[in-house]
């Protein structure tokens, strides 16, 4: 993984959206090779229950811009502490079924044990960017979608955990940036926009 292509990357802006949200893409080392942490979504959130996401929320007036939101919310989640994190750039931002726009920030952060908050994250999982960006652990699928017309969807599964949704996409923009992997042309299928999600 090379942080690089990041720090290279010149961010797509989202416009003329008033609800938004910053995350924190958080990328640590463990014995020199790199990971990616996720939290998973408590079974009682209104919004995403149960799926696995980064680090982040809705952004607060106290807020001074999208990164203190992020950075807040990292240290409400998982107790990530302010300087302990290393930005080193953003991805894309984007936009979600729900009428946010999130605004992602890639950072380094230390290998150790977090602590979740109950109330909003039910584990912490720690995933192998190896694993990641094994073929044997991605597929995707079409839909059209109601509001966004037609939509992929991308599935990492590693480790028991599947990873979709925006932080799906999210996540493979950073892995198409670090790492020599790329999103498949060919999609797995293609399915009815109420077909049920392969997760």
């Amino acid at each position: 993984m090379e942080l690089s292509g990041v720090r290279d990357h010149e961010p797509v802006a989202v416009e003329g959206t008033e609800r938004w949200a910053g995350v924190l893409a958080t990328v640590l080392w463990r014995d020199g090779e790199p990971y990616v942490l996720f939290t998973k979504r408590a079974d009682h959130l209104g919004d995403h229950p149960g799926q696995m996401s980064f680090p982040g929320g809705s952004r607060e007036p106290s807020d001074d811009d999208l990164e203190a939101t992020a950075r807040r919310e990292g240290q409400e989640e998982i107790g990530l502490r302010d300087e302990e994190i290393t930005i080193v750039g953003r991805l894309d931002d984007i936009t979600t079924v729900t009428g946010y726009a999130i605004r992602p920030f890639v950072a380094e952060i230390p290998d150790r044990t977090y602590d979740p908050d109950e109330n909003e994250v039910a584990e912490i999982a720690v995933l192998s960017v190896a694993e990641l960006i094994d073929p044997e652990n991605y597929e995707s699928e079409r839909r059209e979608h109601p509001h966004r017309g037609d939509v992929r969807l991308h599935f990492f599964h590693v480790d028991g955990y599947t990873v979709w949704g925006a932080t799906g996409r999210l996540l493979a923009q950073l892995l198409e940036l670090t790492t020599d992997w790329d999103v498949p042309k060919k999609v797995d299928r293609v399915v009815d926009p109420d077909a049920d999600l392969p997760v």
